[in-house]
């Protein structure tokens, strides 16, 4: 299977019994601006093998849809950037990886500084993979 740099359906959380169980069963970790939730299991097949993503903006922090639209778009594309090396290991061992951002700053962050918290994130959920 080719390794795209993009973000198919496929690689987005979006049912709800997903997301619940997310929520249930995932492990978080809190590293500013975002509360990570975490949940690993075993991939059905090998195409199913890929680390998914949900991306969470409260409306109490940010009232107006355009600003929670921009710092989803900042997250999804520093993910976007940095997701090759869980993408390698999730189909190397085998396991589905969901992950949830729950951004919890008050101000919109420059990018720089989202995706260097998301390679951190991408760090330590590679350490949790090995």
């Amino acid at each position: 299977m080719e390794l795209r740099a993009d973000l198919p359906k496929s690689q987005r959380i979006y049912k709800q019994t997903a997301i619940q169980s997310l929520f249930e069963e995932g492990k978080g970790f809190l590293l500013y601006p975002f509360r990570v939730v975490v949940h690993m299991y075993d991939a059905e097949n090998q195409d199913e093998a890929l680390p998914r993503i949900l991306v969470s903006v409260s409306k109490k922090r940010f009232h107006h849809a355009v600003k929670r639209n921009r710092v989803k778009r900042l997250i999804r594309e520093g993910w976007r950037k940095n997701k090759q090396q869980l993408v390698t290991l999730c189909q190397a061992q085998n396991k589905t990886l969901d992950v949830a951002f729950v951004y919890t700053a008050t101000v919109i962050l420059k990018y720089n500084e989202v995706e260097d918290k998301i390679k951190e994130v991408v760090g330590r959920l590679k350490e949790k993979l090995c």
